[in-house]
């Protein structure tokens, strides 16, 4: 038998209508019922009918989630972690890929979706301003990963500069003074590449070691393909280094391949840092020591902060202030760049 709303209510302890509410986003529910409802939803596996809901309340109960890549594996689960998280609030998801298009992330932006969708989580490649500005499509947008670094809206990411030099500095703790960084872009405006290099840069001034331009490599794009090529130049170098950190697991995992290949040792002739957090790299050989994002976070903050637009929207109060949400993340040490002895 179909769970209804009622049973969700004696779960909860408290009204049908308090139920209702929830499931279509209102204001009116205080937080501590709300996260009572939300949970006894989760437990019992609660899920409205969105056409119904929507012929009620003329809201569509969908949300946009848009990423650049679905094959990418970070992409992939936090479009997982996304759609659990927005379920659980009772909104289905539409999950769309623009392969770093702009023309595809602009439709996203503008086209029938963001109109029929209640709002939209969108990763850009490369968030210019011109991208989110004078949109025809009234609904709201939360930015998630690449930032514009403009504040014109709401954005939930990592400090980048900041995990960039908890990768390096462990390198240079665990002994290493050539390290290579693997991931800057012909774009110069991709603020990922420019603020990943920036805390690469400042762990090695810190550390009172020389920049080697020809440690730092540039990659047309973030996959593993990408990440061999750039080992094989550094590998060809007269005087190669002893630690590489690669501005993602899937660069970082092509250049462990390729120093396999060629008969390097990792990590005792070069070690290797990635950023992500990948479960792949769980699995390597040897395994990937990474930059682990909070990426269920991301999830949480990015539709709780898209949903709290849709609610204001729909009241006479003022708009609250753009957030910027930085979320936490984690140095996980594996096999291929252990802690030194």
């Amino acid at each position: 038998m179909a769970v209804t709303q009622q049973d969700v209510a004696r779960r909860a302890g408290v009204s049908q209508r308090t139920v209702s509410n929830v499931v279509n986003g209102l204001a009116t529910v205080g937080d501590d019922a709300r996260e009572r409802v939300i949970e006894a939803i989760r437990q019992l596996g609660y899920r409205p009918s969105l056409a119904a809901r929507g012929l009620r309340s003329g809201r569509s109960g969908v949300l946009q989630l848009v990423v650049p890549e679905l094959d990418v594996p970070y992409f992939a689960e936090l479009a997982r972690r996304v759609v659990s998280v927005a379920e659980d609030r009772g909104y289905a998801v539409l999950v769309r890929q623009t392969l770093g298009d702009r023309d595809r992330e602009r439709d996203a932006l503008e086209g029938a979706a963001a109109d029929y969708a209640e709002g939209t989580i969108l990763s850009a490649v490369n968030p210019v301003a011109d991208l989110l500005t004078g949109r025809e499509s009234s609904s709201p947008v939360v930015l998630i990963g690449e930032s514009t670094g403009l504040g014109l809206i709401d954005h939930i990411g990592i400090d980048d500069t900041a995990a960039a030099f908890a990768a390096t500095d462990h390198l240079i703790r665990s002994g290493r003074r050539r390290v290579a960084f693997i991931g800057t872009h012909p774009d110069a405006s991709l603020r990922m590449a420019t603020l990943r290099l920036a805390g690469y840069r400042d762990a090695l001034v810190e550390a009172g070691l020389s920049l080697d331009p020809r440690l730092i490599v540039q990659i047309g794009s973030y996959h593993r393909e990408d990440g061999a090529t750039a080992m094989s130049s550094l590998l060809d170098l007269a005087d190669p280094p002893d630690a590489v950190f690669a501005a993602t697991d899937l660069l970082a995992l092509g250049a462990l391949h390729r120093a396999h290949e060629r008969g390097v040792r990792v990590p005792q002739d070069v070690a290797v840092v990635g950023f992500d957090g990948l479960e792949e790299g769980r699995y390597s050989v040897p395994t990937l020591t990474t930059i682990e994002p909070d990426t269920g976070e991301v999830a949480r903050l990015s539709v709780e902060t898209l949903l709290d637009r849709i609610r204001a929207r729909e009241s006479s109060g003022p708009a609250a202030p753009v957030a910027d949400l930085a979320v936490p993340f984690d140095l996980v040490i594996r096999g291929s760049s252990p802690d030194p002895d």
